[in-house]
């Protein structure tokens, strides 16, 4: 069966950057990502580079920042007062993420450092900006249940667990 809309893929994948650093890879967990094509559960240059393939094809794909994770936005790194994190002040460290409110919507933010009371916190998908490179193969392609397709992803062997 092809990649196309509502086929249920598993992959193997190793993720880099332009220096050649491995940033995840899904060999090294030991299990295969799976998700529901065509209902954006990952990044659209890889799906897109996906569409047509078959269980056993391998491929290099790299994706600029517009078809990953959208370019850095300067905007969304805020320095904000430690107050701001009602009675965690003392528990912030550089790393942590945490879900705020904007205008436009739920975001999470990365606290990228922190200076005596100033907190630095960071609105960007932490690999905005970034071209990534894919080595990825293909270990599966199924026709989606009729669950799946309605609740948009993929579930386990025994259904959905939420």
């Amino acid at each position: 069966m092809q990649i196309s809309e509502n086929a249920v893929v598993s992959i193997h994948y190793t993720l880099t950057n332009n220096a050649g650093e491995t940033i995840d890879s899904s060999i090294e967990r030991g299990e295969p990502l799976a998700y529901l094509h065509g209902a954006g559960n990952i990044i659209p240059g890889l799906e897109n580079a996906l569409l047509g393939k078959v269980s056993g094809d391998k491929l290099d794909v790299t994706v600029t920042p517009e078809e990953g994770y959208g370019e850095r936005h300067e905007q969304l790194i805020q320095q904000v007062p430690k107050t701001a994190f009602e009675g965690n002040e003392d528990n912030l460290q550089p790393g942590m993420q945490f879900q705020a409110q904007t205008e436009a919507g739920d975001r999470v933010f990365t606290i990228t450092a922190i200076d005596g009371d100033e907190v630095t916190v960071d609105g960007n998908h932490p690999l905005a900006g970034e071209t990534l490179n894919f080595a990825v193969e293909v270990t599966d392609v199924r026709e989606a249940s009729d669950e799946e397709k309605e609740h948009g992803h993929v579930h386990g062997p025994e259904g959905h667990d939420h």
